[in-house]
């Protein structure tokens, strides 16, 4: 069998050969005895005793993470969703403890301190591990600044001049001005990335709307054995009540429009049952952040956006206007100088 062909063990697999050798330890340990049913019954006792243990451990791991991130992100923990991704684990904790409870034992024993303490003395060990796990949101970020953002922001001194001349140049055909000449990177809380972003518009008398105008120039490169790829960058712009239009250069994070149509496929992919969406979208949006901070081409040339489109009260045109304002307070005189 080739390298190629090769497929790694599974989890099943991995799972039945530590029965066998569970099974054959307590078949060879003189000290375990089925010979009656008293003798079944005890060690299905100890083994309902562990389960809830195990379980209980587990749980505290799970309950600081969610907490921690209720806190920080300022989210409700959401019990449904937990009970609906945990459901197998739950009627097992559950069924252990209804064995114990049902023959009137103890739940709680002096060996479950000493299996707490030796299941943090083993997790110390895999704390550098997994700090180094690439998770799905991380990965996302990278694939996205190395596969897209590299090639329309920075000029690569030869065919393309650079996203911010590529502004320059557009505000020079078209007559107009760009208050903030960044790349807007509008990630949504649903996953939901429409293909205009007028689909996010409100209608509402008076409220400010964004609609599309023209492209920016086309960026050519040969990118991975394909001749002569394009990027392409949008530029819309922004309506408001008796006042000029806003012009901004911006568009949805393609990694998260992608993530959310293979969720809506979960029956093709089986691996990604039960993803934590919002976990995905802080991943990505932190790492892509940390990125582009570090990265002297990218720097001051995309801004991330954040956009709750589940809430009814929040409008897409204004969350942008809000971030224009707060990167240049003083952008009305820039676009009143430009059309004096």
């Amino acid at each position: 069998m080739s390298l190629e062909t090769a497929k790694p063990i599974s989890k099943l697999q991995i799972y039945a050969v530590q029965i066998l050798f569970a099974v054959s330890i307590s078949v060879g340990y003189q000290g375990v005895s089925f010979d009656g049913v008293d003798d079944a019954q005890k060690w299905l006792l100890i083994i309902a005793r562990y389960t809830v243990y195990l379980y209980l451990i587990r749980g505290t791991g799970v309950l600081v993470a969610l907490s921690h991130n209720a806190f920080r992100f300022k989210q409700p923990l959401n019990f449904h969703k937990l009970y609906r991704q945990h459901q197998k684990d739950w009627l097992i904790f559950a069924g252990a403890l209804a064995t114990l409870v049902f023959r009137k034992q103890k739940v709680f024993g002096p060996d479950f301190v000493f299996l707490f303490a030796a299941k943090l003395v083993t997790d110390y060990t895999e704390m550098e591990k997994q700090s180094k796990t690439v998770t799905y949101g991380t990965g996302m970020a990278c694939s996205f600044f190395e596969g897209y953002l590299t090639h329309v922001i920075p000029s690569d001194g030869h065919r393309f001049v650079g996203f911010a001349e590529n502004i320059r140049v557009f505000e020079q055909n078209e007559g107009v001005v760009f208050p903030v000449k960044r790349l807007f990177i509008v990630v949504t809380k649903s996953l939901y990335c429409p293909p205009d972003l007028k689909l996010f518009n409100k209608d509402r008398p008076g409220l400010s709307y964004i609609e599309a105008c023209k492209s920016l120039e086309d960026v050519m490169k040969d990118v991975a054995g394909v001749k002569n790829r394009t990027y392409r960058n949008s530029a819309y712009k922004i309506h408001r009540a008796n006042k000029p239009p806003v012009y901004l250069a911006v568009e949805c994070a393609t990694p998260i429009h992608t993530l959310h149509l293979v969720l809506k496929n979960r029956t093709l992919y089986d691996e990604l049952d039960g993803i934590d969406e919002a976990e995905v979208v802080r991943d990505f949006t932190g790492m892509l952040r940390s990125i582009i901070a570090k990265s002297p081409e990218c720097q001051n040339r995309c801004e991330i956006v954040y956009y709750d489109n589940t809430d009814p009260d929040q409008n897409l045109a204004d969350v942008l206007l809000d971030k224009i304002r707060e990167l240049q307070p003083d952008f009305e005189d820039i676009i009143r100088g430009e059309a004096n």
